[in-house]
């Protein structure tokens, strides 16, 4: 079971995100609102399981109004160190999940809350489970290697020849980098960090694998219509 984490940037709505990801929300068994964030709920035609943050982004009516329907609510201090996204993803990891869809983690007016965001697919408690940040022009997962086993770590993605693949570097680079169904192939190459050679990829069958020995590497797969 994933979980859905409703973060507070903007959203599509889910049949437009069906057209761009098909499949994108198979698996969701659990929705947590991040604060504002449980304002895309309607548009996506989910129901709030739990709620948490710190109410800074969300009406005190609405608030009371989920209250109301049932949702749990997990209220935290301002002056807390973790964003509201992370307290969800942490939220996510005591039920026990098999990983995390976020949605809402891109948009809105605050650069630096996309940036963390993209960041928390890095967290420690996510290592062996999936995280995939979801949005109409992106779907962004992070590759983490070695995996538990200390062996190298495959991953495969799906979609639509044509779309376009971006593999960078999160950290201080990535190393024994292998691609199959991709333009550009990558033979157990390095990519450095501070460097954009894995920029920009093209998916060139319906299912194209990338396989990692060392590193974290940022997948970021983008719809054919948004390559110009």
């Amino acid at each position: 079971m994933d979980a859905l984490i409703l973060a507070d940037g903007d959203t599509s709505t889910k049949a437009r995100l069906d057209v761009a990801w098909p499949g994108w929300d198979a698996n969701v068994g659990l929705v947590i609102a991040a604060d504002g964030g449980a304002r895309h709920a309607a548009v996506l035609g989910v129901a709030i399981d739990l709620w948490v943050g710190d109410g800074d982004s969300i009406g005190e009516a609405d608030l009371a109004a989920l209250e109301a329907s049932g949702v749990r609510i997990e209220r935290s201090r301002p002056d807390k160190d973790e964003s509201d996204t992370e307290l969800a993803i942490d939220a996510a990891l005591r039920f026990g999940v098999d990983g995390v869809v976020i949605v809402g983690a891109l948009g809105g007016p605050r650069v630096d809350h996309a940036l963390v965001n993209v960041s928390l697919l890095a967290m420690p408690g996510l290592t062996g489970r999936s995280a995939t940040i979801v949005d109409e022009r992106a779907r962004i997962g992070l590759i983490r290697a070695p995996g538990l086993d200390g062996a190298a770590v495959e991953r495969r993605l799906s979609g639509r020849p044509g779309d376009l693949v971006s593999l960078l570097p999160f950290g201080d680079g990535v190393e024994g980098v292998t691609t199959d169904g991709l333009l550009y192939p990558l033979a157990d190459e390095p990519l450095p960090a501070g460097q954009a050679r894995g920029l920009s990829n093209v998916r060139v069958s319906a299912e194209a694998r990338v396989l990692v020995r060392r590193g974290l590497l940022l997948v970021v797969e983008s719809p054919a219509t948004l390559s110009g």
